[in-house]
């Protein structure tokens, strides 16, 4: 039976193990951390007492790939579709709307799908330019910064699809989150939510069939070298060395900053910035699901029972900087009470329990640099693939892309 060494039990990871298990394939997955799951899964936070994600991921109905692999694995009932509607809030001015695609390909230019104030013709200008922006084009430098669709659209939608500023974010990875959603109408724009958690959707399941074929993930064991010049011969871990027969394969399914070390001839995007997701328990918030806040630090609540988290993405190049926990909180409490008095929910006295998780290097490098130097399935070496977001899945780092590059990665491995 051949062997197949999967490094990473992130979403890519899983979905690469699952795809050898179920091919036949016998399959080691080893994680360096505690847990599997990587940046989409649930744990149960004893200082809120309530079941919270590590990050908060956005899936939309045209996420396919997502979509097929929760239905794949058992998750799908985890999930509920909602309509196309994306509420905002600007905290400075009070102002609220709701953005409603519409249907089609020109639904979001119908007067619904717009801001306040920002006509068809500007938007279709923007857009224009953003299709026909060249390689290696920032979104500022694409759309020229400022306009009418620019603070209540483009400087948002760009930090929370690319975790960059429009200064810093590429104009094509943008373009190609874009095309794949807002650009095909209100069919392909539905949030999909998890009301328990993606970990109970994404990973949990998945965990759940790759144990019934006998594959259990191997925590806390990082990959410390990779033996073999012309082919990987042994993958050496913390507890020792796995030695590969002919026709064995190996899958890293690993963020770039891990994968560096053990493939420092490959060129790999950077790091990117870091995400801020603070969570707080608000009973009676009155809150919709999702929310859109312009005006200060937070830029979407997700309200999910009587919890309330807060996205804070780029959040070096955002009002929280590089602020410690007590302060990243002090400032965000103050905006989540604001947005949870608008909707006329009941405002606590004083701030709530509370926490605070700072993501470091979040994604990879989603400026053009790092976007010019994603690698594909395929290595040098004829067993040893990639898997993981930052590789050339043509998206940013997202869980469609992690996906879809943990399909790529076994169909390769499965090929050679």
């Amino acid at each position: 039976m051949r062997h197949a060494v999967v490094a990473g039990a992130g979403l890519a990871g899983l979905v690469a193990a699952e795809r050898l298990t179920a091919a036949g394939l016998r399959v080691t997955l080893l994680e360096a951390s505690p847990k599997a799951g990587g940046r989409c899964r649930s744990y149960r936070d004893d200082r809120l007492g309530r079941v919270i994600d590590n990050g908060n991921h956005l899936i939309l109905s045209a996420n396919r790939a997502v979509l097929g692999w929760a239905d794949r694995i058992g998750g799908a009932g985890a999930l509920k579709t909602r309509p196309a509607a994306f509420p905002f809030l600007d905290l400075a001015s009070g102002a609220r709307w709701t953005v409603r695609p519409g249907r089609g390909p020109l639904g979001a230019l119908m007067p619904g799908a717009r801001p306040p104030g920002v006509g068809a013709g500007a938007l279709a200008r923007d857009v224009a330019r953003l299709l026909t922006a060249r390689r290696g084009a920032t979104v500022a430098g694409a759309l020229g910064a400022g306009g009418p669709a620019w603070a209540a659209f483009w400087d948002p939608m760009t930090r929370a699809v690319l975790n960059e500023d429009p200064e810093a974010g590429d104009a094509g990875l943008l373009r190609a989150a874009l095309l794949r959603s807002f650009a095909r109408g209100a069919g392909a724009c539905r949030p999909v939510l998890a009301p328990g958690g993606l970990g109970a959707a994404l990973v949990e399941p998945a965990l759940a069939v790759l144990a019934a074929q006998g594959c259990l993930p191997q925590l806390r064991q990082p990959v410390r070298t990779l033996h073999g010049a012309e082919r990987v011969t042994a993958v050496e871990t913390r507890d020792g060395r796995i030695d590969l027969a002919p026709g064995d394969v190996v899958v890293l399914a690993l963020p770039p900053q891990h994968l560096a070390p053990l493939l420092p001839d490959l060129a790999l995007p950077g790091p990117g910035r870091s995400i801020v997701n603070a969570h707080f328990l608000v009973p009676g918030h009155g809150l919709p699901p999702i929310l859109a806040v312009l005006g200060g630090a937070a830029q979407w609540l997700f309200a999910r029972g009587d919890v309330v988290s807060v996205t804070v993405s780029a959040a070096e190049r955002s009002p929280l900087g590089e602020a410690g926990r007590a302060e990243s909180l002090d400032l965000l409490w103050p905006e989540v009470a604001a947005a949870v008095a608008a909707h006329g929910g009941r405002v606590p006295e004083a701030m709530p329990a509370a926490r605070l998780l700072r993501e470091r290097a979040a994604t990879f490098d989603q400026s053009p640099v790092g976007a010019a130097r994603r690698a594909g399935p395929r290595t040098a070496r004829p067993n040893l693939f990639l898997a993981g977001d930052h590789t050339a899945t043509g998206l940013p780092a997202t869980l469609e892309g992690a996906v879809l590059s943990g399909e790529r990665a076994a169909r390769a491995a499965l090929a050679a």
